[in-house]
């Protein structure tokens, strides 16, 4: 929670220029987030409606959703003929380090767009940051109608017990995550430690959230009960061939590959199911998976040399804007050496997705509060 956040500001390495693919999961789900947000105003006229976006980030799209929620209740205004919700109270949350400057001041603009294709005023809607770790409580009990988090909640509260980097037995030795190579052990720590953090989001939603108030989350997964799948970790695996060969030339210490481990984890659809049922307050109204192109899927020959090092550099770029606060952190990386690592990664994903197109699995559910 200390170091992880996206690459700030709006520079050529931000993810505010590099977030095409979370673009693509949020265009992906808004049927589903749209009919959640349809049934749940379908029997209620809501005063004021409390609205959550969990893992916000910074960027265009951080108030994207907002807006579609904001549309979709204007929508379900003129059909039934009268005003369903009378004011919007949004709550944008990130962890503390998140660039909430960059969002607070497209504020004025969004504010602006409202009055203009919408007709609300400024008046209707209140728009407040809500920093910390959404693995516990945010917001006061009762508080809440929708919660929304996309591309957030596969990344966990901590690097999973045993796994630390000051562990004194390195278990995943020369890997960042699950692999085929990667031992049991680690396979069944990744497992607890997202088990744990699941089971405590929900827990927490479900306290703040009113009855009948709907959850749609969207976050990396993978199509398989096995976790070592190519479209679960396979950017990891690729990641970790660019640290070593940075280390094989000296220029990165190869123990500290060796005692990283990503605070990651892509579940299936059974592992999700089970902690929902264990916990018990909320049922799933759906639960789809859909395929995601590494680089949002941009139109590109990638069997051409320059259609190759296209999209390795977009799907390069993309991953840097999210994982290079943690690659700072523990390997202390220069600049120079930080850009040669991911021009290597952008030539090794390029190469590897030239005979092989793996796709991200992104898993979208729809959950209702039953009390």
């Amino acid at each position: 929670m200390q170091v992880l956040h996206m690459n700030k500001g709006n520079g050529d390495t931000s993810y505010a220029k590099n977030s095409t693919v979370q673009s693509k999961i949020i265009s992906v789900g808004k049927p589903i987030m749209k009919e959640a947000v349809l049934e749940m105003l379908c029997n209620n006229v809501i005063e004021s409606m409390g609205i959550a976006d969990l893992g916000c980030s910074s960027g265009p799209n951080s108030l994207s959703v907002i807006s579609e929620i904001m549309d979709t209740v204007e929508a379900a205004n003129r059909l039934l003929g009268r005003r369903l919700v009378s004011e919007f109270r949004v709550f944008l949350n990130d962890l503390y380090s998140n660039d909430f400057n960059n969002i607070f001041m497209s504020l004025p603009a969004f504010y602006d767009r409202l009055k203009e294709e919408k007709g609300l005023e400024c008046e209707s809607c209140f728009i407040l940051g809500a920093p910390g770790s959404f693995y516990g409580r945010l917001f006061p009990t009762n508080s809440l109608h929708f919660v929304h988090s996309s591309s957030s909640l596969h990344w966990l509260s901590q690097v999973p017990a045993g796994l630390e980097s000051n562990a004194l037995k390195r278990l995943n030795k020369g890997k960042l995550y699950i692999s085929k190579s990667s031992p049991q052990s680690v396979v069944d720590a990744y497992l607890l430690q997202f088990r744990n953090d699941f089971s405590l989001f929900i827990k927490s939603r479900s306290r703040e959230l009113v009855a009948g108030g709907r959850m749609v989350l969207s976050f990396m997964g993978r199509s398989s009960t096995d976790p070592t799948t190519e479209n679960s970790c396979y950017q990891w695996e690729l990641l970790a061939q660019a640290i070593m060969s940075l280390a094989r030339e000296g220029r990165i210490e190869e123990e500290k590959l060796d005692s990283f481990n990503a605070p990651y984890y892509a579940p299936c659809t059974e592992e999700i199911k089970d902690e929902i049922q264990k916990e018990g307050s909320f049922t799933i109204d759906r639960l789809e998976a859909f395929e995601i192109d590494w680089d949002g899927g941009a139109v590109t020959d990638i069997h051409t040399p320059h259609g190759k090092l296209s999209v390795g550099r977009r799907v390069a770029k993309a991953i840097r804007a999210v994982v290079e606060s943690m690659l700072q952190s523990h390997f202390g990386i220069q600049p120079d050496v930080m850009d040669d690592l991911f021009i290597r990664y952008g030539d090794i994903v390029g190469t590897h997705l030239s005979k092989s197109r793996t796709k991200y699995i992104n898993l979208v559910m729809a959950l209702t509060k039953k009390w």
